[in-house]
């Protein structure tokens, strides 16, 4: 039972950080109906100005975190200003490969300035662990998953009771009524792909400061949070947290029982399982669990 609960955790822990950029690929693709390639480079970008705070300008972690999410909304609303911004009103697929291109030129960027090898991302838990009713937990992971619930309940708060958060709302609705209604649709986008860019870096900072460190392979981790968004429904931010922890229980389950259930499979069967269930979501309910239904009148 404990192997069963320790495993439990650390799926809320990894899913908890796909919960985060799955929530960041939703709200780029409310408010623009576009998925973002590019948040695999802005998580990275995000965790290495983490570092860079932490490490290099030896400031609190606490600090380093907030300035790093700052940093990275400044950088996500700069893309969407001076190179997204002259794509409106093109076909979706010419924005979407842009957005691919954008995760071609950050990646060369991060290593031009921070190097292919490993950093060590200075943090307050190190590899601390507590005990609970004699489970072994890591601070790490709590740490994770409390910042991940403080900010995803901020964020319904700010989209339902905000003015912004209205008009945010309302855009994604209909940005043709919301602009007679005198909602700017430019500060919208802009401040979506803020969001979108922040919550990245938020979850690349947790991620970068595990054991593993931090390298440019972290990027990947958008890959396996893309599986969550599906998951859950492009257009459904609550779809995105519940999906990216769907896909971390199923990764972290199977990772912990692989020996018992799939040694014949090889040792790498976690990695497949967020696609397989992305897969299975797709042939069952197209739109995903909490996805809105595309009804169309003939």
């Amino acid at each position: 039972m404990n192997a069963l609960l320790t495993n439990v955790f650390a799926g809320l822990a990894l899913g908890s950080t796909y919960a985060l950029v799955a929530l960041g690929f939703v709200v780029i693709f409310k408010s623009t109906g576009v998925i973002n390639f590019a948040q695999g480079g802005l998580l990275a970008l995000g965790a290495y100005l983490g570092y860079t705070f932490a490490g290099d300008l030896a400031l609190a972690f606490g600090v380093a975190v907030v300035l790093a999410c700052l940093a990275a909304a400044v950088a996500g609303a700069s893309v969407e200003r001076l190179v997204l911004r002259r794509m409106v009103g093109q076909p979706p697929f010419a924005v979407i490969m842009i957005t691919i291109g954008l995760l071609f030129v950050i990646e060369p960027l991060i290593t031009a300035i921070w190097g292919f090898h490993t950093l060590n991302v200075p943090n307050p838990w190190n590899i601390r662990t507590v005990e609970i009713g004699g489970l072994v937990l890591g601070v790490r992971d709590l740490w994770t998953i409390g910042l991940t619930a403080v900010v995803v309940v901020g964020f319904f708060l700010f989209f339902r009771y905000t003015a912004f958060g209205l008009a945010m709302r309302a855009t994604a609705f209909d940005p043709e009524a919301a602009l007679a209604q005198g909602i700017s649709a430019r500060r919208v986008y802009a401040v979506s792909w803020a969001i979108a860019a922040a919550l990245a870096a938020l979850a690349g900072i947790t991620l970068a400061a595990g054991p593993g460190g931090l390298s440019p392979s972290i990027s990947f981790i958008a890959l396996a949070a893309f599986p969550a968004m599906i998951l859950g429904g492009l257009d459904s931010p609550s779809g995105a947290v519940l999906g990216g922890l769907i896909i971390g229980l199923a990764e972290a389950l199977t990772r912990g029982y692989q020996d018992q259930l799939f040694s014949w499979a090889g040792s790498n069967v976690s990695v497949i399982v967020p696609y397989v269930l992305m897969i299975v979501i797709l042939l069952i309910r197209p739109y995903g669990l909490l996805g809105t239904k595309d009804v169309r009148r003939i």
